[in-house]
């Protein structure tokens, strides 16, 4: 059982927390977490991108010049692809991108990218934060006060929009709630703190 220690927002530590092999304690399954990743990026294309086949650019409706005896290649449209203006072969067209991946695996990405963190020593487990204001100042100096200066994901129990809303000014820094968490932003991320209640959220959703 995963046992790490626990900070307060001056990074003094606190205590300490037996975590639950079941979800912090796995064996990571790279090959899951990929599929998972892979997943993700796909779902957040918007997969607006278009261009014109030679059946929509304008002009091109005469024949160039007659069939034989001109020396050129036959050419039936000057809006074919190979001609200067001509349309695009096999053109992109607005499509979606999105696919679903089984829920068990899912399920078991996300127990092995929490896993991951918890083994490369990433996971900070926070005691507790409130704002009582909207303050960017405040969130960093906890940032620096725990060595995560760069990429962070803060997961919190519930919606705080204080603390949500002042983090979001610092670059490199997200929030998450415990049913809005993913595997890719765990795994993008420096470090992964985790407030202590939501830690119990976890484990009760994913055990």
């Amino acid at each position: 059982m995963p046992n790490v220690a626990v900070f307060d927002v001056t990074g003094k530590e606190v205590g300490k927390i037996d975590l639950s092999d079941a979800v912090f304690g796995i064996e990571p399954n790279a090959v899951v977490m990929h599929e998972v990743v892979v997943n993700y990026l796909a779902n957040q294309r918007q997969g607006t991108q278009s261009a014109l086949t030679r059946s929509e650019v304008s002009g091109g409706g005469k024949k160039p010049w007659r069939q034989k005896g001109t020396g050129h290649a036959r050419q039936g449209s000057t809006r074919a692809p190979q001609w200067t203006h001509g349309g695009i072969v096999f053109a992109p067209k607005p499509r979606s991108y999105r696919y679903t991946v089984n829920k068990k695996v899912r399920r078991l990405a996300l127990k092995s990218a929490l896993s991951s963190k918890v083994q490369e020593e990433s996971l900070v487990v926070l005691d507790s934060m409130t704002m009582d204001a909207y303050k960017t100042k405040t969130v960093a100096a906890m940032l620096n006060a725990l060595g995560a200066e760069k990429k962070a994901l803060i997961v919190l129990p519930s919606v705080d929009q204080k603390l949500i809303k002042s983090a979001n000014n610092i670059p490199g820094v997200k929030t998450a709630q415990v049913n809005t968490i993913n595997v890719y932003d765990i795994l993008n991320a420096d470090k992964l703190i985790v407030l202590k209640d939501a830690v119990a959220k976890i484990e009760e959703v994913y055990a």
